[in-house]
Order: structure tokens, then C-alpha cells, then sequence
């Protein structure tokens, strides 16, 4: 009962967190801000985390796990709850735009307007507030973050203590995969909640003149954090009624410790196994244990090596997962709807079945510390070197006029269209430069905005406009151009597959040594510091990774803009193009650039650990052959006085009894 509790408040957690990244384009949308902000807003869960991971992770050892656990998702379902509160607050979105489209009216205001080129301010900004925002959103990840803290290591080391050691590993890896189906459903639901409006229900679609692949579209973001505060309030419930301890089933006597985890535990294989469930120790003795507990545990060097190894893949890995689809999306052009989709039905499928995989392996190989560390460091080479592949599905960057199309190199009719969106076909326009409202024209380019395409009348109204007389469309003036940026017919649809099958073969390789690679932490210290041992590693992750890991890919991937948005008030907002090539250089290098670190890192710490391992084999040989020579010498001894004894009734019971010593 208790795993099945522990694996619905693993699917509640992770369905809210893979829809917070699943939302992160929609966010720097409604917000107007770019990717590195997005990024510390993505990383305050980690500072969350950091906040009291330790201290719960130690403390709550001692206490009522299932409780703590309860009071956990209680507070991360109402930080869910706070991140969809903005919504709620401010006031409709506006989307930026060059003209404001007049509905049932045949006199439509001209997208070519005379006069002063005016960096237009709006009316109302005096109260606009949405600049500020987004900071509920942050504190609100802050306080999921707190309430995630006790329930994985807690969890996992209740599971750890009352499972029977056989079964652990077992019950480790349905956890473990039940906390990848969540990412499923979390996609998903940030799939269905990006195609419906953010306003839907409050304004009239008709009006609405750009669609789920345009740039500048909202989806109904603040939709899916209630759903996911809901489910994560129901996992609570069973906790509240689980005991502090479980009976534990067959002998687990101190005894049963297997080779590899006696050569680990200097002191003494006959420790006590665990502390006990109903130890009541006072909160003062526990925190004055608490500094030389930790000194014990950093001084392990096995610990240590596998810290950093994991803090470096970490980074990797966050990195990519949280600009995934945001790649998908600018990088083959889909929609975020589309892009979160095929995250969540083609991608974390392949990783909860390469999690469980490497689970049911490591059961059936009987594999031991060195078998899992060899397991999971083959795994994560070969999905290295097949990662390495991506650099070669590119797709050629979409065709803006004065954005991506530089010089004179475009031919339009007998025309050639220079670089720069200032040209002497829309000079007669009083054209803002800021403005980001994209009309494709039927030449196939996509101009920034229906004034600088030159064009002078406009009919319809919402996705249905049509623009007439762009004169930057074609020589003739007459040429007409649509809402919306063209469809590109580039290589980038037969190459999408390709990715798509790809990522679906590394996720899963990867992810076989996922199971493997936490089972080597757990077995590598002492039964005692398990606990702290998995928050101190949880910590120190999230700290040097979960935090800064969407920072800095955000601040890098930023400076691959081409085009940034206008703040209804002024100033810059979020990115609406990318530079592809850049985009995909400075994404995938950085994350296989520090998995190369990582695998630099791990080959001294493999050595170190097979030495130590063949150390401490050898260390237990000879114990073992120096205590059979002592009990070899008493025997000679009681084999000389059976001989000179004069009974031959009591000669023949010590001969016995000495034959079944030996």
C-alpha cells in the first residue's frame, strides 16, 4: 500500500513539474520575458529544495515518514495553485500587433498609416502590472519545491528498510518508472491546454487573428496548474493514514549483508541495519549528531566521485529536457501544442521503459556495485555517441524578409529585395521596426509586419484578413499577403522523423542505466546514512544543477535571437525568431559538451572504485584464512590429546564432534 501511495505522489509531482516546462514558452509569451528568466523561474523548485532538503531529509528519518510526506504534497499543491493565481489577477492578454482588426465593418484601418513612424505607446500603462507577475509564479515554484523535498528520499529509504532486500531494487525501479509515466500525462495536458486560448471564454475567438503556431500565441497555461494542484492535493490523502513502520518480512538480520556493502561499511559488518522506527530520540541529540554525520558521509571518496559525476550529467540533462520542446518548436517549426505532444506520447514513454528495463536487469543479473557502475556507465556512452548524430539534422532558418534574408539575394519578379526591413518599397509607410505582426506573402517570404510589406488595404477580419497592393510582395503592387508566417517546404519535414526516432533511441539506452546508477548510491554507504546520503545527493543536484543548469541554456540560447517582441509598455519582450543554426549549435554542444566532462570525471573515479573493491575483497580473504588458521590450531591440539587419552567411549565422541568442526 505504501508503494502504491509513494508511486501516485511520484506521478502527482512530476506531472506538475513536466508541465511547468511545458509551459515555459507560453510563460515568457503572457510575461514578456526571455529565456533566462525563465530559467530562474524554472530553477526556484531547486531553491525550494535547497531551502530544507537536508534537515527533512535527516530529521524525517527519525519521525513519521508517511506523515511528513502528507504535509508535503499538502504545500505542493498549494504552490500549484499559486502559479496559476496571476492569471486571475491581471487582465486580458494583448497580443502585439500592428493593426487592431474592426470587426463587422467593410472599412478596415489602412496597414500602410501616413505620418511620423511613431514607436506608438498605448493607452493604459499607467496600471499595467504584468511586469511583476510573474514573481507568484516564482514564489510558487518555491514553495513546490519545500513541499517535494521529504517525499523521494523518505520515501524510497522507507521502502529500502521494510522491503525484503531482494525486492528493493524491484520496488525502487517502479517508482522510479512510475515517476516517468507522469512527465506523460504532464505533456499532454500542457498539449491540450496550449491549443485553447489563455482567454478562452472571456473574448471572441473571431477576433483572434493568430493561431497556435504563430509566435506570439498564449495557450490556457493556468488551466493545467489547476488540474495538477488537484491531483496533487488527492495524493496526500493515504499518507495520513499509513503507519510509522512496517513488520519486516523474512529474516534481515545484519548478518545478510552482502560482500560488496560489508567492504564499504569500514566500522563493522554487524552494524545495527537501520535506525529503528520507533526510536524516540531527543530533537537536541539528533542535531548534535547531525555535523559529524555529514563529515562522515562527504569523507566517503566513492560518495564523492559519484556526486560530481551526477551534478555534471544533471546539468545536461535539466538543461536539454527544459528547452526540448522549445527546440522542437523553433527548430522544426511546430507548434508548442504539437511539440509537447510528441514529448509526451513518442519520448518519456521510451525513458519509463529503459527506467524499468534497467531495474528488471539489475534483478535478474544479480548485478553488484561494480556490475551496476560498468552497466550505467555503457549505457550513457552509447547514448553519447548516438546523440552526437543530432548536430547533423539541421533545418535552414525561415525566410524573413530583412531578418534572415540578408543582401540583395532575394529576386522578386525582376526585383531584387535588399537586406534590411526598410526598403524603398515600403518608404511611403510610417512603419514601426518593432512591431511583430508576420503576413506571408505569395511569394513565399514572411515579412515582419503587413505595413512593412508595403501594403496599403486590408479586408476581413481575425485569422480571415487579407492584405492587397504589397507593394514589397511583387513589382506589380498587387500582390496579396496572409495572416501568419509561410509554411516552410524545406527538408525539415522528411528530417523530423528522423529526430523524433533518434530521440527516442537515446532516451531509452540512457535511461537503462538509470535504476542501475541510484541502486550504487544506496549500497555504497552505510544503512544508516542512507537517508541523508539520498537528500545530500538530492540536494547538492538540484543546487549545482536544477538552479542554474535553465539559467544559463536559457541565457545562451537567448543570444541566438534574431527578433525580439515589444512590450506593450516598451522595451524588449520575449524572442519571437531564432537564428536555427546558432540555436542548434549552442543547445546540443552544451548539453554533449558537459556530458563529455562528466565521462572525464568517471573513468579515475571507476578505477578508484575497483581498487577499493579488490582491497577490501583481499582484506576480507585474509580474515577469513587467518580465523580458519586459529581454528585449525585448536583443532591439532585436540586431535594430540584424543590421542594420548585412555577412553576410548570419549575418544570416539570428541572424534565425532571435532569432524563436524571441521
Amino acid at each position: 500500500m505504501f508503494l502504491v501511495a509513494l508511486s501516485f505522489a511520484y506521478f502527482a509531482k512530476t506531472l506538475s513539474g513536466s508541465y511547468m516546462k511545458s509551459t515555459i514558452t507560453q510563460l515568457e509569451r503572457r510575461f514578456d520575458i526571455p529565456s533566462y528568466l525563465i530559467g530562474v523561474i524554472d530553477g526556484s523548485f531547486e531553491i525550494g529544495n535547497l531551502l530544507v532538503m537536508a534537515f527533512v531529509s535527516y530529521f524525517g528519518a527519525k519521525l513519521h515518514r508517511p506523515k511528513i510526506i502528507a504535509m508535503g504534497c499538502v504545500l505542493m499543491s498549494i504552490g500549484t495553485f499559486i502559479i496559476a493565481l496571476p492569471h486571475f489577477i491581471i487582465g486580458r492578454y494583448e497580443f502585439e500587433t500592428s493593426v487592431r482588426w474592426v470587426v463587422n465593418s467593410t472599412n478596415n484601418p489602412s496597414p500602410c498609416p501616413a505620418g511620423s513612424p511613431a514607436d506608438r505607446t498605448p493607452d493604459g500603462c499607467e496600471g499595467e502590472s504584468n511586469l511583476s507577475m510573474w514573481i507568484y509564479v516564482f514564489l510558487g515554484n518555491v514553495l513546490r519545491g519545500i513541499g517535494e523535498t521529504p517525499v523521494q528520499p523518505l520515501g524510497i529509504s522507507y521502502i529500502d528498510d521494510f522491503a525484503t532486500e531482494e525486492n528493493a531494487a524491484l520496488y525502487v525501479g517502479c517508482v522510479q518508472t512510475i515517476s516517468v509515466v507522469g512527465p506523460v500525462f504532464g505533456y499532454l495536458l500542457g498539449s491540450l491546454c496550449a491549443k485553447i486560448y489563455v482567454d478562452v471564454g472571456f473574448v471572441k475567438m473571431e477576433t483572434i487573428s493568430i493561431t497556435p503556431a504563430d509566435s506570439r500565441w498564449v495557450g490556457a497555461w493556468w488551466l493545467g496548474y489547476l488540474i495538477a494542484g488537484v491531483i496533487t492535493l488527492l495524493s496526500a490523502i493515504p499518507f495520513w493514514f499509513l503507519p510509522r513502520s512496517l513488520p519486516i518480512s523474512g529474516p534481515r538480520a545484519p548478518e545478510k549483508c552482502t560482500q560488496e556493502q560489508t567492504s564499504f561499511i569500514k566500522d563493522s559488518p554487524l552494524l545495527k541495519h537501520k535506525y529503528p522506527a520507533d526510536e524516540h530520540t531527543s530533537f537536541i541529540e539528533m542535531a548534535k549528531d547531525f555535523i559529524p554525520t555529514v563529515r562522515t558521509l562527504l569523507a566517503h571518496p566513492v560518495f564523492l566521485i559519484y556526486l560530481c559525476v551526477t551534478i555534471i550529467q544533471l546539468n545536461s540533462l535539466i538543461g536539454m529536457v527544459t528547452y526540448k520542446p522549445k527546440y522542437i518548436e523553433q527548430h522544426f517549426r511546430q507548434s508548442a501544442s504539437n511539440a509537447n505532444f510528441l514529448m509526451g506520447m513518442i519520448n518519456i514513454p521510451a525513458v519509463a521503459l529503459g527506467m524499468f528495463s534497467g531495474g528488471l536487469l539489475m534483478k535478474r543479473l544479480k548485478l553488484n556495485i561494480m556490475g551496476a557502475a560498468k552497466f550505467a556507465f555503457g549505457t550513457s556512452l552509447i547514448g553519447y555517441i548516438l546523440s552526437l548524430f543530432f548536430f547533423a539534422m539541421s533545418c535552414e532558418n525561415a525566410k524573413v524578409a530583412g531578418v534572415t534574408l540578408s543582401g540583395c539575394n532575394v529576386l522578386i519578379g525582376l526585383q531584387w529585395m535588399c537586406d534590411g526591413v526598410f526598403t524603398a518599397c515600403n518608404s511611403g509607410c510610417a512603419c514601426s521596426s518593432s512591431d511583430w505582426d508576420p503576413v506571408c506573402g505569395e511569394n513565399g517570404i514572411t515579412y515582419v509586419s503587413p505595413c512593412l510589406a508595403g501594403c496599403t488595404t486590408s479586408a476581413g477580419s481575425g485569422k480571415n484578413t487579407v492584405f492587397s497592393n504589397c507593394s514589397c510582395v511583387g513589382v506589380a503592387g498587387n500582390f496579396t499577403a496572409s495572416t501568419g508566417q509561410c509554411p516552410q517546404k524545406d527538408d525539415c519535414n522528411r528530417i523530423f522523423p528522423y529526430f523524433l526516432a533518434l530521440s527516442v533511441i537515446t532516451s531509452f539506452i540512457i535511461s537503462l542505466g538509470g535504476t542501475p546508477g541510484y541502486m550504487l548510491l544506496i549500497r555504497c554507504i552505510k544503512p544508516q546514512l542512507k537517508s541523508l546520503a539520498l537528500g545530500v545527493h538530492a540536494l547538492a543536484t538540484r543546487t549545482l544543477a536544477g538552479i542554474p543548469a535553465p539559467i544559463y541554456f536559457g541565457a545562451i540560447i537567448d543570444t541566438t535571437c534574431l527578433k525580439w517582441g515589444q512590450k506593450r509598455c516598451g522595451g524588449v519582450g520575449a524572442c519571437r525568431i531564432y537564428n536555427t543554426t546558432a540555436y542548434r549549435i549552442a543547445y546540443l554542444g552544451l548539453t554533449l559538451g558537459l556530458r563529455t566532462i562528466s565521462f572525464i570525471v568517471f573513468i579515475p573515479g571507476f578505477i578508484l572504485l575497483s581498487r577499493q573493491v579488490r582491497q577490501e575483497e583481499r582484506s576480507a580473504l585474509h580474515g577469513a584464512l587467518t580465523n580458519g588458521g586459529t581454528e585449525l590450531e585448536a583443532l591439532r591440539k585436540e586431535e594430540f590429546v584424543i590421542c594420548n587419552s585412555d577412553q576410548p567411549q570419549q575418544t570416539s565422541d570428541n572424534s565425532m564432534d571435532r569432524q563436524t568442526r571441521l
